[in-house]
């Protein structure tokens, strides 16, 4: 449903155009109009008034056309209502944090952006847009990548959720340089190859290695495109393929300690309406030993049942030791775990 009411702004910004002279004909181009425009920025409303100029030289091949302030494109995208700030934490809610539609939403309205859901995807879109553009140039990439000679080429996709376009972004691991970032619909052998040519063709330099996870369709795409080329398990899939016994271990484990710290919440009920020290003692044990459970670590480096074997040895000592401690006073203050 459409808005029914214009935005406020909050305040009020004029932009001139930096550019006095006409950059075809170099003769001088006069402020004749102003356009306003109202922006939804990370830091509140704001109203845009933009001095336009013009050149009326006979002749010259931008003879009437308006020459806009040059920071505007700075601030947003044309003829849209998001600045630029916006979109950028649209984009980075998205494929960083892997959020999803309904979240980035959520987020973007406690911030205060007055924003519908299905602007959000909308801004996603321009997100990706902007994203290729910028990565498309293959000037840039040659400048940036001549100094190296060489690259090695990291593969990878991405899917923020089940069923939505997966995000293929190839990086090179000496510079850290994105050099292509595109949503396709399937990662096909075929369709990776294409996105693999393209990438060669751009930075004009050669690759003499590939890093991804091993997936099967990548496999071959760089089989049939770079042919001799080193092609390797990226060093955490390696890793946690390696690992996989010990964390399955670990798993069954945390499991079983789970089993052995049931019934906090019974525990809870039982001193609930009382605020008097021994109270307080129970209900602090208590959210420790929740707090132990629910703490996940991630495999393979950070064994989360090991974390919440050490964890519930430090509550049992603790515990084994507030009788030693004698009197209320002691078990009013409670130990440190």
């Amino acid at each position: 449903m459409a808005r029914t009411h214009a935005r406020a702004p909050d305040r009020e910004r004029v932009l001139r155009p930096a550019r006095r002279l006409c950059p075809a004909c170099g003769g001088a181009m006069r402020i004749r109009y102003e356009n306003r425009r109202t922006l939804v920025t990370l830091s509140g409303i704001e109203r845009l008034r933009l001095k336009i100029r013009r050149c009326e030289a006979p002749g010259c091949p931008r003879f009437h056309k308006p020459y806009r302030p040059e920071a505007e494109g700075a601030l947003a995208l044309p003829q849209h209502e998001f600045g630029l700030d916006v979109v950028a934490l649209v984009g980075v809610l998205r494929h960083r944090d892997h959020r999803s539609v309904p979240e980035i939403h959520a987020i973007l309205r406690a911030r205060g952006v007055s924003i519908a859901e299905r602007s959000v995807t909308n801004l996603l879109d321009r997100y990706d847009e902007v994203l290729a553009t910028q990565l498309s140039d293959p000037d840039h990439l040659r400048r940036r990548l001549h100094g190296q000679g060489r690259i090695i080429l990291a593969l990878d996709g991405l899917q923020p959720d089940v069923g939505h376009e997966v995000l293929w972004v190839l990086r090179d691991c000496l510079s850290g340089t994105v050099l292509l970032a595109r949503s396709l619909l399937s990662g096909t052998a075929e369709d990776l190859a294409v996105l693999l040519r393209e990438v060669i063709e751009a930075v004009g330099i050669p690759v003499v290695g590939v890093i991804s996870d091993g997936q099967h369709s990548i496999r071959k795409a760089v089989a049939a495109v770079l042919p001799g080329v080193p092609h390797q398990l990226c060093h955490f899939h390696f890793l946690r393929e390696a690992a996989l016994p010990i964390v399955e271990a670990d798993r069954h484990a945390k499991k079983k300690l789970k089993k052995g710290v049931r019934g906090v919440r019974p525990i809870e009920r039982m001193v609930e309406g009382r605020s008097d020290p021994d109270a307080d003692l129970v209900r602090g044990y208590c959210s420790a030993v929740r707090s132990a459970i629910t703490d996940d670590g991630r495999a393979p480096l950070d064994a989360a049942g090991l974390r919440l074997k050490d964890r519930l040895e430090k509550v049992a000592g603790s515990l084994e030791r507030v009788p030693s401690k004698g009197g209320r006073r002691a078990r009013s203050r409670g130990s440190s775990f």
